[in-house]
Order: structure tokens, then C-alpha cells, then sequence
């Protein structure tokens, strides 16, 4: 749908419910801009309308997460009810014929109100289209069009789809699948859905902003690709000047005063980590100078001694932890949490809290024990490496419903800054 409505020269915008950074990659590649998240767990209605108000083009679409109504607070049902966006299912009718009308029943009638507005039939044999069509009218819901099956398959790996960048053929495979959308779905439909003002005006948080524009070093490559397009706007919003670079590719850290370390695939891409030692070591001594970090989940994974890939061979890696990286058969603590300080450290003090979210196959020999997380079932757990100038663990964070740690991560990047430049000033001084 993002395809063709582009292919159509709309202004169209993307927005993905939950932590999900994979699809939002294929947004991205898509559209040509930044694609956000609208997660309920971090975000309440207000910051929620905000972040469609302020990204918002010609027409939005939001992808959802799951099952319509799975996951409570942060469903795809939550976020609709909170941002009164109307909905289009996309019914999987594979093997079905009759048996449609009564999944689409049950979602219209399972939990209202709903703002359900109509399907979309995919993988639906054309001769099927009549049918579709009737179940429609006869339960009073618009038909938006269907999808056939076709030859176009995009490969899934440990954690969800591989990434847009590592698909040769995707631009080919999208303006393919982007023809389909024109030819079966209704496009026009979509286009004449009521454009439904936002249930609240959310007044955006006025950050403070440093004059002093320290440098944040920001991983970004295809090992390190799990970012937020809204982490890195609230930095900038704090003063903080972006710096993307390769641990790949790059032969060693790029002038910085902070570093950010994100989730990503750093189990598949071991090996040429491993061989860039000259990056390693430089990561290190930064690190061991006391520079601002932050390193988040396959970030956490590269700062350990080693790091085992899926086939058994273990890397080296940086070496700030002393602990092995390694496989694991299945999710680890997946889900959302929220994180209790047990002392004063970079992003939050001793009892201070911050939400986030874990999923990943990877363990740690030496997960951590400077935060105690627990999930809303009530299991919990000990996480995190975190002290003045660092955090590293599992558990990935999101700064636009809470900036706190954000700004202090942002004053520790100034005050290392400035700490160094003083140490320059000195030593060309004397």
C-alpha cells in the first residue's frame, strides 16, 4: 500500500505499532523518509497524537503489531482506541471460503467499540472476490480490496524479517508488489476514509537545550541497525550533533564526546567485528576514558570479550565485560519491563525507573545486576551494566515518552567534553 500510494505521487507517511525497528526499515526504503513507532506501553494518547500530528502526511498509514486485539495496553486495538484511526483488517484467507465470514464477525463483535471500517482479503483466489464482497455488505463493513498470492517471498530470520538493506532486489520486489495493490485493492477507498481529527492536542515537552553541541557516535550499519528515529530526534533536540559510523567498516571511532551502541545483528556479522580490531581498540580506550556510552542489546553483545555466532565459533570482541556472548534456541525474556536503579548512574538515579523492552536469542555469561526489571506478569530479574558513564544490557529504551535519561546522558556527553578539551587546553599549555 505504502508502494502504490507513493508510486501515485501521495504524501504518504508510515508509522509502525510496537517496538518493531525491522518493518520500519522497509518503510523507510519505501517511502524515502524516517518511518516512527506508536507504542502504547511507552506512550500514553497524548505523546501518541503527537507523534502522528507531527509526522503526519498527505495520508498516514500505520502498520499493526500481531493480532488486532493481542498484547493489552499495546495492541494494534489500543493504539486505534487511543488515536481514533480507523481500521482495515487484513484477513489471511488461505484455505478458507465460507469460514471468512465468521473470523470477520468475530473481530467486528469480539470488543466494542472498535474502530474497525473494513477488510482487506488476502491471498484470496479471485473467483473468491464475489464472496468477499457479499460477507461485506451482509455484516455492514466496507470492502477495501484483496491481495493474491504471489511469487514475491521476503526471508525471516531470528528476530522477524531479514532487513530491507540485505534484499538485492528490493526496490524491484516493492514497485512489484506496490502494482498488485493498485490493480486489487481499493485504493480510492482508502483515500476517501473521513480524515478524523486527533482526540487531544498533545503540547511537545520544551527540552533544554545545550549550547555546547557535543557529538554523539551513533553505530549504524548492518550490524548495528535497531535504532528509533525518535532516540536519536530527541538528542538532536537536546543539542546533541548526530555522527553515524561503521564498527564494520571504519577504521576506528570518529571524534565524539558519546557513544550509542544499538541493537542489531552483531551475531551475524562477528567475524569482519572481530577482524577490525583497530575499531575494537579504539571503543575500548574511549570507553575506559570515561566517554558517555550507551549500548544497547547486540550493542551490549559487542562490548563483551567474545561472542559466539550460530555455527559455534566464538569472536573477540571489545572487552569492556568479561563475560561470553552465545546462542540460545529461543526468545529471552521477551517482552516489556520496566527497570528499577539499584544506584546512581548515566541515565537515571539510585530507585529511578525507566520502561523498555527485551527480545533476543543471544545470552550473556555477565548480563548485569545494576537494574532490576520486571514485566507486567510480575517475573523479574536482575540486568544491566551501569555506572557515571555507562550503560550496557539487554533492554532497549525509548526517549520520547520519558527524555530524562536522554538529557542526562546529553549533560555527561558536555561535561566529558569540556573535561577534555580542558585536558587539551592544558597539555598545550604546557
Amino acid at each position: 500500500i505504502l508502494q502504490a500510494l507513493k508510486s501515485r505521487n501521495v504524501a504518504v507517511s508510515s508509522f509502525k505499532c510496537g517496538p518493531d525497528y525491522i518493518d520500519p526499515m522497509f518503510h523507510r526504503t519505501v517511502i524515502g523518509t524516517d518511518a516512527h513507532n506508536l507504542d502504547s506501553f511507552f506512550c500514553g494518547q497524548d505523546a501518541l497524537c503527537s507523534l502522528l500530528g507531527t509526522y503526519a502526511g498527505e495520508i498516514s498509514v500505520i502498520e499493526g503489531v500481531m493480532g488486532f486485539f493481542d498484547g493489552g495496553n499495546s495492541s494494534s486495538f489500543s493504539v486505534s482506541s487511543l488515536t481514533e484511526t480507523p481500521v482495515i483488517l487484513v484477513l489471511n484467507c488461505r484455505g478458507m471460503s465460507d469460514s471468512i465470514g465468521a473470523v470477520m464477525q468475530g473481530f467486528l463483535r469480539y470488543r466494542e467499540p472498535n474502530h474497525i471500517v473494513g477488510f482487506i482479503f488476502n491471498r484470496l483466489p479471485e473467483k473468491l472476490i464475489p464472496l468477499a464482497k457479499s460477507l461485506c455488505q451482509s455484516l455492514g463493513t466496507g470492502y477495501f480490496g484483496c491481495f493474491p498470492a504471489c511469487h514475491v517471498t521476503i526471508e525471516s530470520r531470528h528476530l522477524g524479517l531479514v532487513t530491507a538493506d540485505e534484499i538485492s532486489d528490493i526496490q524491484a520486489k516493492m514497485q512489484y508488489i506496490g502494482e498488485l495493490a493498485e490493480q486489487f485493492i481499493q485504493l480510492d477507498a482508502l483515500l476517501a476514509l473521513p480524515d478524523l481529527p486527533l482526540p487531544c492536542c498533545h503540547v511537545p515537552e520544551v527540552l533544554p537545550v545545550t549550547q555546547c553541541k557535543p557529538v554523539i557516535a551513533v553505530a549504524q550499519d548492518r550490524a548495528f541497525c535497531f535504532t528509533y528515529a525518535e532516540n536519536l530526534r530527541v538528542l538532536s533536540q537536546l543539542g546533541c550533533e548526530i555522527l553515524a559510523f561503521s564498527p564494520i567498516s571504519d577504521a576506528q571511532l570518529p571524534a565524539c564526546d558519546g557513544l550509542y551502541l544499538p541493537g542489531g545483528y552483531p551475531e551475524l556479522y562477528a567475524e569482519p567485528l572481530s577482524e577490525n580490531r583497530s575499531m575494537r581498540d579504539s571503543i575500548a580506550a574511549a570507553i575506559r576514558t570515561g566517554m558517555p556510552t550507551i549500548a544497547e542489546c547486540g550493542g551490549f553483545l559487542y562490548l563483551h570479550k567474545s561472542l559466539t555466532n550460530a555455527d559455534g565459533v566464538t569472536f573477540p570482541m571489545v572487552g569492556i565485560y568479561p563475560g561470553n556472548a552465545y546462542p540460545t534456541k529461543k526468545l529471552q525474556r521477551f517482552g516489556y519491563i520496566t527497570m528499577t536503579s539499584g544506584t546512581d548512574n548515566l541515565l537515571c538515579a539510585a530507585g529511578g525507573q525507566m520502561t523498555a523492552h527485551e527480545f533476543h536469542y543471544w545470552e550473556s555469561t555477565a548480563p548485569g545486576t545494576s537494574f532490576h526489571a520486571e514485566k507486567q506478569d510480575g517475573r523479574s530479574w536482575d540486568c544491566a551494566h551501569a555506572n557515571a558513564h555507562i550503560y550496557a544490557g539487554f533492554p532497549h529504551l525509548y526517549w520520547y515518552a520519558d527524555t530524562r535519561p536522554a538529557q542526562r546522558f546529553t549533560l555527561a556527553c558536555v561535561a566529558f567534553k569540556e573535561e577534555q578539551h580542558g585536558r587539551i587546553t592544558e597539555t598545550a599549555a604546557g
